[in-house]
């Protein structure tokens, strides 16, 4: 700890990310759930079925690599962020807060969770942005490990965060609330703890709700969008609770372990389909409207359920027994 201290203490306060002082913890976690993974073996609900808490060597091998170019790619957009942030806190905010005011902490680490879940929200309805996104919901496994498959592309977070600095929050505050709520939810990707006190699961996002938002079940769909705080689900209508145990993945399975194309499938598929729609307004449909969406039809509508879905869910769901 030390050590990474020292390295980061050259850098600017906005780059100190608090997540690299977590990457400790979030291998000591990981070592301890793969080890109980083992200990426990399988709990699945479905005969024949490996439990989807467990670990699969090349589906974690995957997550951990997803994870570790994520940190450049974030470190990159982070950069071109602090340079706007810097100029929309310097010459439009009306007044500029101090962050030696609990209250600059309050509004910064509330502000960015609740744009946040407006952001993730969006990133679900929107196919565009849910290109950048699907890679974090590509496994069928649910584990410490899938916490660390994250996008490469967070620009549409820089955006979302802008009014932040507009509001006179520092541009570092707004990055270092980000990394806060990054770090409280890898806890949340697990199976192995249940359902926590009713007040904690009425107020934070836990694990029993975030199996939810990953679960690909008709039921689950784009729900429990919260990032650190469940309420904003609750208020705004996307709260689910948990009924049984989810089923995990895409609704159109990738059925590959190369991160690359993890990371990338979907903007392919979204450049194929643009080129074969002939109307302007079917080829901004295949960008801008759901994922699933089709022209003339809705997504909530008279498509088969196999087309409606997201791509998100089971789809024809295997599983494979081998794991760490």
């Amino acid at each position: 700890m030390d050590r990474i201290a020292d390295l980061l203490s050259v850098l600017p306060p906005p780059m100190r990310d608090p997540v690299l002082f977590a990457v400790p913890f979030f291998i000591i976690l990981l070592a301890v759930e793969w080890a109980a993974a083992r200990t426990l073996g399988a709990s699945a609900s479905e005969p024949g079925r490996p439990d989807p808490g467990s670990y699969l060597s090349r589906d974690a091998r995957a997550s951990v690599l997803m994870g570790l170019v994520s940190v450049a790619t974030m470190g990159f957009w982070k950069f071109l962020g602090l340079m706007g942030y810097a100029a929309l806190y310097a010459y439009a905010a009306p007044w500029h807060l101090s962050p030696r005011q609990w209250y600059t902490w309050v509004i910064a680490l509330v502000g960015v969770d609740v744009l946040f879940y407006a952001y993730h929200r969006i990133a679900h309805r929107v196919r565009l942005i849910w290109a950048t996104h699907q890679a974090h919901h590509s496994s069928r496994y649910f584990n410490f490990a899938t916490a660390l498959r994250q996008k490469w592309n967070n620009s549409g977070e820089l955006i979302m965060w802008a009014p932040l600095p507009l509001l006179g929050v520092p541009p570092w505050m707004v990055f270092t609330s980000f990394s806060i709520s990054l770090v409280y939810q890898f806890w949340i990707h697990t199976e192995r703890i249940g359902t926590l006190p009713g007040p904690i699961e009425f107020i934070f996002n836990t694990p029993s709700h975030h199996r939810v938002h990953h679960g690909a079940d008709p039921e689950y769909l784009d729900r429990n969008y919260g990032g650190i705080l469940i309420i904003w689900d609750r208020l705004f209508g996307s709260f689910q609770p948990e009924l049984s145990r989810p089923h995990y993945g895409l609704t159109k399975p990738v059925n590959t372990f190369n991160i690359w194309s993890l990371e990338t499938h979907e903007y392919v598929a979204i450049a194929r389909d643009v080129r074969s729609a002939t109307r302007w307004r079917d080829k901004l449909g295949y960008i801008f409207g759901p994922p699933g969406w089709e022209p003339s039809r809705s997504i909530r509508g008279d498509v088969p359920l196999a087309d409606s879905l997201p791509r998100r869910g089971p789809g024809t769901m295997t599983f494979r027994a081998n794991s760490f």
